[in-house]
């Protein structure tokens, strides 16, 4: 208990007791320029009926979290073709690896760069393909922006995805496919009755991971879109922030924290309860 004493010092310094200030904050009316006001329900009742961006932010936040399957089922198949005997296949380990990491910064500026009207390589390639006549603004255009982004974030996240894969992967019995073999189970079979399940504690740590990221990707939105255009990449986590530092109402980006914070935690129970049971078995007939 000595030994973890420190440890539970920071966490409760660092994490706890700012949480505890941000719920009470957000049923108070503060500044730094005035006393504290209890104020009760006012911000959430702000929130609910006032806010447009709130509800904006929130569906592309939960558009976000969505699209983290996409990058999982990504990383699967890759990580499927890099355990096999494909030749070269620790190459093509470290090259999809070499994106996680970058800096998020880094990483929103070579996207941005890449998605430019103007100068971007990916305009570029699809005219000189013939594919379109006049760029595309990846970054400009309201129906656009959010899966850019989307699809620049899946390219970070897609190697870590691949290396929690391919070691839960790897820590699979050959004797089970071996065995499923004998019995003539074709391979979709043995995909479905054995990778899968043996995976389930895998996949469940990387729905975990997509949760968190997609409630954290504050860098790469602010370096990418800050928000934009019109507020079609905004998420929570960019609202909180212009709530508190650009707006400087830190009483009611505290209320959107808590909200946050509650969503973030209902998500992760609902994966938990989609991953119970036993994650480990595999059926038998």
């Amino acid at each position: 208990m000595c030994f973890l004493l420190p440890s539970l010092i920071i966490f409760f310094l660092y994490r706890v007791l700012p949480l505890g200030w941000n719920v009470v904050l957000s049923f108070q009316s503060w500044s730094p320029l005035r006393p504290a006001e209890w104020i009760g329900f006012e911000h959430y009742v702000e929130m609910w009926e006032y806010d447009d961006v709130f509800w904006i932010a929130l569906k592309n936040t939960l558009i976000f979290i969505a699209a983290s399957p996409l990058a999982i089922a990504a990383a699967l198949g890759i990580a499927l073709l890099v355990n096999s005997d494909l030749k070269g296949a620790s190459v093509y380990r470290t090259i999809v690896f070499l994106s996680y990491p970058l800096m998020a910064i880094a990483v929103g500026i070579i996207w941005r760069w890449m998605y430019d009207e103007r100068g971007g390589i990916i305009n570029y390639a699809l005219r000189s393909s013939g594919l379109i006549d006049q760029p595309i603004g990846f970054l400009q255009d309201f129906d656009w922006a959010l899966p850019s982004v989307i699809f620049a974030e899946i390219w970070q996240i897609l190697g870590f995805y691949m290396i929690i894969l391919l070691t839960g992967l790897q820590s699979i019995p050959q004797n089970l496919y071996e065995a499923a073999r004998i019995d003539g189970a074709p391979a979709w079979a043995r995909f479905f009755r054995i990778t899968l399940p043996m995976l389930r504690p895998s996949l469940f740590l990387c729905v975990v991971v997509g949760i968190l990221n997609s409630f954290s990707s504050f860098d790469l939105v602010y370096i990418m879109t800050n928000g934009g255009p019109g507020h079609a990449t905004e998420l929570l986590i960019t609202h909180i922030y212009k709530s508190g530092f650009v707006q400087t109402k830190f009483d009611y980006a505290a209320a959107l924290t808590v909200v946050q914070f509650a969503l973030l935690v209902g998500l992760t129970f609902v994966a938990n309860k989609a991953a119970g049971g036993n994650a480990g078995a595999v059926e038998q007939d």
